[in-house]
């Protein structure tokens, strides 16, 4: 199968599923959960860089995916609704932990610059994109591994569609610099 004929499908399942938990059929939320819960969870993963606080964001999201299904208009776009859900509870956490993050960065920053001092030849993709920021790779995991077009990972990101394409564009040179050996080491 193709995978634009899976990702159709899968909306089309989506959309049965989600008119079902709206109408009250606990079991079509839950399939919701089986069905969406790894790509939430990778999604914050990505937003967040540690597991536990993606799995705390992606349990507190689905708490209000399940109080906002009545709001959802298109129930086809299920998904890029849920992860500008997941989105916007990841932007309060980090609001939350900035001070400490802070002080973590510092020393990232350091493991960083001692990393691409002692990277082996060649350089391998994940880690370049570890050098990238959190939302380039969000960006780029939505578009590439999600297959999701510019306007869903604009709706996903809560950001406008010029902004996605911005970071794609940006991303892309800095990890095409990187993996050719060009990168200088700045962001």
């Amino acid at each position: 199968m193709l995978p634009a004929d899976r990702a159709q499908k899968q909306r089309a399942l989506a959309a049965y599923l989600v008119a079902g938990a709206r109408s009250g059929r606990a079991r079509d939320f839950s399939a919701l959960v089986r069905l969406f819960d790894a790509r939430l969870r990778n999604h914050a993963r990505r937003l967040s860089d540690d597991a536990d606080t993606a799995r705390d964001i992606v349990q507190e999201a689905w708490a209000a995916i399940a109080r906002g299904l009545s709001g959802l208009r298109d129930d086809s776009a299920f998904l890029p609704w849920a992860l500008r859900i997941v989105t916007r509870f990841a932007a309060r956490d980090v609001a939350r932990r900035q001070r400490h993050r802070r002080a973590e960065a510092g020393h990232a920053e350091n493991l960083r610059h001692q990393a691409e001092e002692t990277r082996p030849d060649p350089p391998d993709l994940a880690a370049a994109l570890a050098t990238l920021p959190a939302a380039h790779r969000a960006t780029l995991a939505l578009f590439y591994l999600e297959e999701m077009s510019v306007a869903e990972v604009a709706v996903a990101l809560d950001i406008p569609p010029g902004t996605v394409k911005s970071r794609l564009l940006h991303a892309r040179r800095k990890l095409r610099d990187h993996l050719e050996g060009e990168s200088d080491g700045s962001t």
